[in-house]
């Protein structure tokens, strides 16, 4: 029998699944936490237990080496470990120990947190604009500004805006994130003090902590999806772990305060939560080159080192009249399942689509304007830059974590 609680009534269709995964093609265990909409996986996160996550992790790092070649440095932050620091992230460092110059220089120790993993073959990204982030807003030590979330409509932003308009910003600026729309301003200032308290707390401690120390560690992962779930029809959390159900219940009001959302613990030995949603499915064919779509084409997705490359093909989708209304129809189908399966396998960095070829330039402009409807739902953003002389579409889509692939191998 299921535990429920703060069941109220919602008219969403989106879930978020919390359970241990491991597949007999993988053979690696890990926790996952998992976003469905009805029935299909739009967004996966896998935590190695043994190797968490370090990003967010903020330390007492020290200065290695400066390179103003290419306007960085290299900062040490653990025996061994190095991160990669664009000066222009380090408009106002925290120093805890300043050798004598004006300028940022080697053996300088200061406060630099995590902003992306390390990818691939490269280092850890890293800021000295220290972040703190709740669920309705982010307060950082990079600016004195006041910024809204751009996906706030124009007179809530305005509204926001109001209510921060007063308040004091010397040593710190405020961006509002997406969630802050849905909030009352109690929650909104309640999570201000305590976020403006904890950052303090973290800036006057950091003076008394030797190099290298961890002043902060991220939470678990599926405390940051919570936390960064502005989905507006999630209606339920479930999990079969005991142990997080009674933590996210002890933290509903920090993490997510909303009506209509239910917590559930999965208590079914006899169907496994990841079997009752064919997670092991959906994670492998999030893995698969070959993508196959409804009308009979596939997509084949191949990731490089520089780029992925993404190709559109007709497959068993064919016919003889009207062949190019056929293409577009077709294309359209690719550039909505793009859009899931770079989200899905959390593919970020430069990518090019060769979608079938359209001679009309009307139909090239409708199926440009498809894909930009249908990135622009994904939570990570996506630019859709042009399409080329040869008919190749470019993108980029903002790198700050690990992709399926690499969180699983």
């Amino acid at each position: 029998m299921d535990k429920e609680t703060n069941k109220r009534t919602g008219s969403g269709n989106t879930r978020i699944l919390i359970t241990r995964y491991q597949s007999p093609r993988i053979k690696k265990n890990c926790l996952v936490t998992g976003i469905l909409e009805g029935e299909r996986l739009m967004e996966v996160h896998c935590e190695d237990p043994e190797s968490p996550s370090i990003l967010g992790n903020i330390y007492v790092g020290r200065v290695e080496k400066v390179m103003p070649d290419i306007h960085a440095a290299f900062v040490e932050i653990s025996r061994g470990v190095k991160g990669y620091l664009p000066l222009e992230d380090c408009r106002n460092p925290v120093f805890i120990k300043k050798i004598n110059s004006p300028s940022l220089v080697q053996g300088d120790e200061l406060l630099v947190q995590v902003s992306k993993e390390n990818l691939k073959t490269k280092l850890p990204v890293l800021t000295a604009n220290i972040s703190f982030t709740g669920s309705y807003l982010v307060l950082t030590t990079g600016n004195q500004k006041l910024g809204v979330s751009a996906k706030i409509r124009k007179e809530k932003k305005e509204e926001l805006k109001a209510l921060f308009a007063d308040i004091p910003r010397d040593d710190f600026g405020i961006i509002l994130r997406t969630n802050a729309k849905d909030a009352d301003s109690g929650v909104l200032m309640e999570e201000f003090h305590r976020l403006c308290g904890e950052l303090k707390q973290l800036v006057e401690q950091a003076g008394y902590r030797t190099c290298f120390s961890c002043l902060k560690q991220s939470p678990p992962e599926y405390l940051n999806v919570l936390k960064n779930s502005y989905y507006a029809g999630l209606n339920e959390i479930v999990t079969d772990i005991p142990e997080i159900y009674e933590d996210i219940l002890g933290r509903m009001g920090e993490i997510l305060d909303r009506e209509g959302i239910s917590v559930r613990l999965y208590e079914n030995p006899m169907l496994p939560l990841g079997a009752l949603y064919n997670l092991d499915r959906q994670i492998i064919r999030g893995l698969d080159t070959k993508v196959w779509l409804k009308s009979g084409g596939y997509l084949i997705i191949e990731p490089t080192e520089a780029l992925t490359v993404i190709d559109v093909n007709t497959g068993k989708s064919v016919t003889k009249k009207k062949p190019q209304e056929h293409f577009l129809k077709l294309n359209k189908e690719a550039a909505a399942e793009i859009a899931l399966q770079l989200r899905l396998r959390n593919i970020s960095g430069i990518i090019i689509i060769d979608f079938i070829d359209l001679k009309k330039k009307e139909d090239r402009a409708e199926l440009m304007k498809t894909l930009a409807e249908a990135v622009g739902k994904d939570p990570v953003p996506v630019q859709v830059v042009d399409m080329t002389p040869l008919n190749l579409v470019e993108l980029t889509r903002k790198k700050v974590s690990k992709s399926l692939k690499e969180q699983l191998t």
